[in-house]
């Protein structure tokens, strides 16, 4: 469908592809990972034709036709929800208009002219075009995909201006699986879906007719959704005919199978090099030395692909906890005329690895702020344990560093009153070594923000870390590492994310939000997916 031909790209003297092919077939479910910097998003729109390559080419039949759905910055208004998502079908719309308009001419033309039989021709083309697009079927297309995604019925009235940005963003991608593309791009369109929504884009996904192509730090998602990964890695473009778990299996097995046939080569140029350096000055093994050095010469040199730096990090050993770590009382909280909490009670003890999730609105960073000390409420108590120290990271956490602050001076403001810190140790860890720790944070990308804001988080030690989507901007490998950190911290851990790979990696319960209720369940949240799912089949 259509093809990369030896595309090469740079920025100055960074080479971003040199000479990558591949292929994208009709039902391909590609996942597109790499290193941050590796070149993704750059592809894309190469793919969309946005951006040339400086050489190479794609390959598109006219007939493909591409949808893409960025991070953000989409933003409608002035159009009912259901007439935004009805836009999605202009061809359609338009050929009824066609039609109608046809039918009052009809009325006013001579009846034997050619120029009506031209026009019942020309409507019949209309008509059975109309028929394949199935137009009786746009309402409850429409409904199905906005509800799927987390909108209510109740909404469908509603002025699109009065959506915030996430749920802007899921009118986007409605609008994007209503047009039915030939090829579907989504960036990272996990960011703004609740775990729900995710699992219901992830099935719709899974039966689309057309490809895909995903570029997500969402383990879980890619797993569910792609059979085949096309991997960006130092200049190259790597396929593997799998989903996620498959590549990084696959591309282990490769890297072992290559580090082998490295060490033999590497132990035959020895022996060779021993052979000429023994027999140099003797005259009788002369044409034998000559043919071991011609033999050298010959050598297709093997070399192990340069391993790119992660990140590496530990909490802070936790000071000794209380059993009862937070109690929550009868609280209210509420924005003007939106309960947010009535009544609440809830208790966190001691070792508790909690997954907060529900919609998207239905209080879970509002939860975390309380907890935290953040946030006023109107009625009832939240109260510390006796020893209970809280260790806060915020969605917003990584915007709301001192623009005016070097990455080193922003971790030093954390570490104020702490002897034991060591905020240079902690940049090194999280790869701000050297000249990058004096970078200002006005310049950073939003992965390398999120990475000071965690840095900032090590200079105190806690017993109970509240953390509200940490891994928002992290690649899939920085992911891990801090998959790994909250294992090793052996306090208590409350965690607001979509991300289920991540989740199910670190928590034992999980905390369901909705509006006016709340409840906890011991299990992850794969386990958590599918009691809902019985729960709403039942």
């Amino acid at each position: 469908m259509i093809t990369i031909n030896k595309i090469k790209h740079h920025y100055g003297e960074k080479v971003l592809y040199n000479e990558i092919n591949g292929v994208i077939g009709p039902r391909d479910r590609i996942g597109l990972v790499g290193s941050n910097g590796s070149g993704k998003t750059t592809l894309l729109k190469i793919l969309m034709g946005e951006m040339e390559a400086n050489d190479g080419s794609i390959d598109k039949p006219d007939f493909v036709n591409i949808g893409y759905l960025p991070q953000d910055g989409i933003e409608v208004s002035g159009k009912t929800l259901y007439k935004e998502a009805e836009s999605a079908f202009g061809d359609i719309l338009e050929l009824q208009d066609k039609i109608a308009q046809a039918d009052e001419a009809m009325l006013e033309m001579d009846t034997s002219s050619e120029e009506y039989y031209d026009l019942i021709d020309v409507m019949g083309e209309w008509e059975q075009q109309l028929e394949e697009f199935q137009p009786d079927r746009i309402k409850s297309k429409i409904e199905r995909i906005l509800t799927g995604i987390g909108f209510k019925l109740s909404d469908l009235d509603r002025d699109t201006g009065e959506f915030s940005g996430g749920w802007q963003m899921r009118i986007a991608l409605a609008k994007l699986l209503l047009k039915n593309p030939s090829l579907i791009i989504l960036d990272e369109p996990t960011n703004h879906l609740d775990i729900i929504s995710q699992n219901w884009v992830e099935h719709y996904l899974k039966n689309y007719q057309g490809a895909i192509i995903v570029i997500s730090h969402d383990r879980a998602f890619l797993d569910s959704v792609t059979n085949k990964t096309f991997e960006l890695k130092m200049g190259a473009l790597n396929i593997y005919k799998g989903n996620y778990s498959f590549y990084t299996e696959e591309s282990q097995k490769q890297l072992e199978v290559l580090r082998k046939a490295h060490a033999n080569q590497q132990k035959e140029i020895r022996e060779i090099k021993d052979f000429i350096n023994k027999f140099r000055s003797n005259v009788k093994k002369a044409s034998l030395v000559q043919s071991r050095i011609k033999q050298l010469e010959k050598i297709d040199l093997i070399t192990i692909p340069r391993e790119e730096k992660k990140i590496f990090f530990r909490f802070p050993k936790p000071p000794p906890s209380s059993a009862k770590v937070i109690t929550i009382s009868g609280l209210h909280k509420a924005y003007g005329d939106n309960v947010v909490f009535k009544g609440l009670d809830l208790r966190i003890d001691h070792g508790d690895r909690i997954a907060v999730v529900g919609v998207n609105g239905a209080g879970k960073s509002t939860l975390a702020r309380i907890m935290a000390g953040q946030e006023p409420y109107q009625e009832g108590t939240v109260e510390k344990g006796i020893n209970t120290v809280i260790s806060y990271f915020a969605q917003s956490q990584a915007e709301e560093l001192n623009p005016s602050n070097t990455v080193l001076e922003e971790v030093e403001s954390a570490a104020e009153g702490n002897q034991e810190a060591n905020p240079r140790a902690a940049l090194g860890a999280m790869l701000f070594s050297g000249d990058a720790a004096l970078k200002k944070t006005s310049v950073l990308s939003g992965g390398e923000k999120n990475r000071v804001a965690l840095s900032k988080m090590l200079m105190k030690p806690a017993n109970c870390l509240i953390l509200d989507e940490p891994t928002n901007h992290l690649d899939l490998k920085s992911k891990e590492v801090l998959q790994d950190a909250i294992n090793e911290f052996e306090g208590t851990v409350i965690l607001v994310s979509h991300d289920r790979s991540f989740l199910d990696g670190v928590v034992n319960k999980v905390l369901e939000v909705s509006k006016g209720s709340m409840r906890m369940l011991t299990c992850n949240v794969s386990e958590y997916i599918q009691r809902i799912e019985s729960e709403m089949n039942s």
